[in-house]
């Protein structure tokens, strides 16, 4: 049977340097789109270590927030940060939700469903689960035309390794990535008033090493490519990276764009 998630997912200090630090900060805007309300019941479906969580309380007081995560790990770095008694953590398979049929007033995903290759199965999962009238929300990233620091990494990589090209196109193709597969999706899962936006944050990296650091993580498409080379490959790899970083410049601080697709609707009912 085919797996619920493609995230290559290790530690939840690792996730933290590979993405979290960004996933903070895409909350900001994923909740300005999607809304919040007090007393609601919230579920974050693909919580990771917590970043959404952490965001959805500083805009609300909900009634109950309830995460699930594919990694245990990520799980429990969650429940080790969290000292709220609304707020839980449990791992959990977003194709098969151990909730009942319409349990919360949002159900959101942050960064979740390009990995998971059965993605209509998390949709209809995700919809189950929803009060009629509830929130139904998601957002991925744009990987192919609006994620640079990823591009960096997988572009140079591609030019020097052919088997990297296969394992990019893998990257810019995830489900759910291309523009308006969203809100089809979500048009198809059954739910009404889909609107969709573009999300934009930015990435700071303070050196190449900052850059460079989750690459020689365990967490993450990335890492999971630089782990299975060579040495003097990986050594390769890393100095064309340092180069299309550098980029002519001292090393030092760089900023890119980075580009999210979102989506939400309404439960019906």
């Amino acid at each position: 049977m085919t797996t619920s998630s493609t995230f290559n997912a290790a530690d939840g200090d690792g996730y933290e340097i590979q993405m979290g630090r960004w996933s903070r900060r895409l909350a900001e805007p994923f909740l300005d789109f999607v809304g919040t309300a007090d007393d609601d019941s919230i579920l974050d479906v693909g919580c990771g270590t917590g970043c959404l969580a952490s965001a959805l309380l500083q805009r609300c007081q909900p009634k109950e927030l309830r995460g699930i995560d594919f990694s245990p790990a990520y799980i429990a770095y969650a429940i080790n940060r969290n000292f709220d008694p609304r707020v839980s953590y449990e791992v959990g398979d977003a194709c098969k939700l151990a909730f009942p049929s319409n349990t919360f007033d949002r159900v959101l995903s942050l960064l979740m469903l390009h990995f998971v290759p059965r993605t209509d199965e998390a949709i209809a999962e995700m919809r189950r689960v929803a009060r009629p009238g509830a929130v139904v929300a998601a957002a991925v990233w744009d990987a192919r035309g609006g994620f640079v620091a990823n591009r960096i990494f997988f572009d140079t990589a591609a030019a020097l390794d052919p088997k990297a090209t296969e394992r990019r196109a893998r990257n810019y193709t995830r489900p759910m990535t291309r523009p308006g597969e969203l809100a089809d999706a979500w048009r198809a899962a059954g739910l009404s008033e889909v609107s969709e936006s573009v999300l934009s944050i930015r990435m700071e990296f303070a050196s190449f090493e900052d850059y460079w650091a989750p690459y020689v993580g365990r967490d993450g498409p990335g890492a999971e490519y630089v782990g299975a080379l060579s040495g003097a490959d990986k050594g390769r790899l890393r100095d064309a990276v340092r180069a299309a970083y550098i980029d002519g410049e001292p090393d030092g601080p760089r900023s890119y764009a980075a580009l999210a697709w979102a989506v939400k609707g309404i439960a019906p009912g």
